[in-house]
């Protein structure tokens, strides 16, 4: 009998291979994607909806959390705070959504609950990020305790991290051996139509890419 494993697909080349490792070790996906209320939300749902079409799931979430644009205090979900271009700079980015991963993972584990799913993949990357504390091996080491303390005693669930501890140009180059979507993924902070090529984010993903030797089969607006 195959494992079921929930996976946390944001659209995003991490999580597309993330979920992409899942399914390669003979996993039953039950994909998940949160529409939040970020700046390039319609553009990521769009690209989980591609990637998933490319994977064998059994079950597909959209779950709505309106409420972080409410709280606010990160330039993804407030549109008051500029999206920062200026390239990486030390401590939390501003980008930093508070929690989001914490909560995320819950509503992950509520699900595989429901299933009886045995994991969770997330793609959280630790050493090549934008210095954000919820995508620490540490920290998803806890939240897995956490999670098992606070299910039921026949839950066992254990999160799957695979690329936490890769560079960006690891994750190019395994993307492409796996045979990822990568045109179907979405890394810009600002933009929903070309990526906009000098946010964080696209910061990182063209390193990874140029580092690589792979040209990005995604549009940029330089």
């Amino acid at each position: 009998m195959s494992k079921k494993a929930v996976c946390i697909i944001s659209g995003g080349m991490d999580s597309a291979l993330s979920a992409k490792i899942a399914q390669n070790n003979g996993c039953d996906i039950i994909a998940v994607h949160f529409n939040y209320n970020q700046r390039t939300q319609q553009k990521e749902l769009e690209c989980y909806r591609n990637i998933v079409d490319t994977l064998n799931v059994t079950k597909s979430y959209e779950i709505d959390l309106p409420f972080f644009e409410e709280i606010g205090a990160s330039a993804l979900t407030d549109k008051s705070i500029d999206v920062p271009t200026g390239g990486l700079e030390d401590g939390v980015p501003i980008t930093y959504v508070p929690f989001r991963n914490g909560i995320f993972l819950s509503i992950a584990a509520s699900i595989a609950e429901k299933h009886q799913a045995s994991e969770i993949y997330i793609g959280v990357v630790q050493e090549d990020s934008s210095g954000y504390p919820d995508c620490t091996d540490s920290y998803i080491t806890q939240m897995q305790k956490a999670i098992n303390q606070g299910t039921k005693a026949s839950t066992n669930i254990t999160i799957q991290m695979p690329l936490v501890h890769l560079s960006k140009a690891q994750i190019v180059q395994k993307s492409i051996e796996l045979n990822v979507p990568l045109q179907y993924t979405w890394s810009c902070y600002k933009n929903e139509d070309k990526a906009c090529g000098v946010c964080d984010s696209c910061r990182l993903r063209l390193k990874g890419f140029e580092q690589a030797g792979v040209k990005d089969p995604i549009e940029y607006v330089i």
